[in-house]
């Protein structure tokens, strides 16, 4: 049985750990024809839950659908814990910007290494909250 929360920062910091327990996550985009179209990708690094990074392709399909639609949402879960949160993608191809990120086990994936122009950042930043935790509900905006 579910019992709304009783205080936000406490919701936040558990969200925030459980995204921190969570390697993966499902990035949807919108696609073409305006459908939600989820992706399963490793996390990269976040900032609690409120700005999200992951790798892709300059030439992905979801990178595509991010530069003509930066509405975004990621999930993530552990157990009956989960998170739903919705945003916008920012997508950085600067190498000033997407270095930072690289991590050695991309190498598989981008045989040019952090300079390969496949190689790209998706940026997400949080703009709302949906989260269960402890069978507590809850929804915020930022």
């Amino acid at each position: 049985r579910w019992k709304p929360a009783s205080n936000r920062e406490e919701m936040e910091r558990k969200s925030a750990a459980l995204l921190d327990q969570c390697p993966t996550l499902v990035l949807s985009s919108i696609t073409e024809e305006g459908y939600p179209r989820g992706c399963v990708l490793v996390k990269v690094s976040n900032e609690g839950f409120q700005k999200i990074r992951v790798s892709t392709g300059t030439s992905s399909r979801k990178t595509k659908h991010f530069l003509a639609n930066p509405k975004a949402s990621i999930c993530f879960y552990n157990g009956a814990d989960g998170v739903t949160l919705l945003g916008k993608i920012r997508v950085l191809t600067d190498p000033k910007e997407s270095d930072l990120y690289w991590q050695d086990w991309m190498i598989d994936h981008f045989p040019l290494g952090k300079n390969d122009p496949e190689f790209c950042v998706l940026e997400f930043t949080t703009e709302e909250a949906t989260i269960w935790i402890d069978n507590t509900f809850e929804t915020y905006r930022y």
